[in-house]
């Protein structure tokens, strides 16, 4: 939530010295580079039974920082960046992740395992989650109809982003004895711990509908829940903020 209202903040801040006199536009710093928010859907795919998600339950929430480097006088430019990328992946049928007996040992491999088989003292469960944040590096080939003025440009981009896994954990909402509760499992789960995928941007001025591949699996090799390899899509929108 910190990431978002430090966002949230600096357009708001934007767009109030966007109605300033040219005095106090001169005053403002000049920032080389774009802060931009994505909101978006995440579709897993692969073996849909052994993660079984909602699509409006699981979302992206990118805030990312790029510097903007024209070529030359071309329409062409490059954006490197840094940012955070926090997924949340709802599963539906009252499940959630959790380890059971295997071969190897008690409690090695990863399944989806019904809520109240893990806690069977819940009775409602309002919500079952897996959240994984990340560290994320990416670069961008931005294409512009119109460069000197990036605010009423047509804009096409595409690029790579890698990422490293910096949190992860499910989380439970449910009602016990008429009261809600929540029940958070930090845990790796057998997730990996890098990400990377292909970006694909399309857009005008500060708005932009994204697409992101990855490439990598969500889960290690063979370590996934039914060790199934699973990975990821996700479309959404985004906003730039100056």
């Amino acid at each position: 939530m910190l990431f978002v209202s430090l966002a949230a903040i600096t357009l708001f801040t934007y767009g109030q010295d966007a109605g300033n006199t040219s005095e106090k536009r001169r005053g403002r710093p000049d920032i080389p580079g774009t802060f931009s928010i994505d909101f978006g859907l995440n579709f897993p795919s692969g073996d849909s039974a052994a993660f079984n998600t909602g699509a409006f339950g699981s979302r992206t929430l990118n805030i990312y920082y790029q510097l903007d480097k024209r070529i030359g006088q071309s329409k062409f430019s490059v954006h490197p960046g840094i940012g955070f990328g926090l997924e949340r992946y709802k599963f539906t049928n009252n499940r959630t992740l959790g380890y059971e007996a295997g071969p190897n040992g008690p409690f090695d491999e990863l399944q989806m395992i019904p809520v109240i088989s893990a806690y069977p003292n819940i009775s409602a469960i309002k919500k079952s989650q897996l959240i994984t944040n990340y560290l994320d590096a990416l670069v961008e080939l931005r294409f512009s109809t119109n460069p000197n003025d990036p605010s009423r440009s047509f804009k096409v981009a595409a690029g790579f982003k890698a990422g490293v896994l910096i949190d992860s954990f499910t989380k439970l909402k449910f009602k016990e004895d008429g009261e809600i509760k929540k029940i958070k499992n930090k845990q790796d789960f057998n997730l990996n711990p890098f990400r990377y995928g292909a970006t694909l941007r399309v857009g005008a001025g500060n708005f932009s509908v994204f697409g992101y591949y990855s490439l990598s699996p969500i889960f290690q090799d063979k370590k996934g829940p039914n060790q199934a390899e699973l990975t990821n899509i996700t479309v959404g929108i985004s906003l730039a903020g100056f």
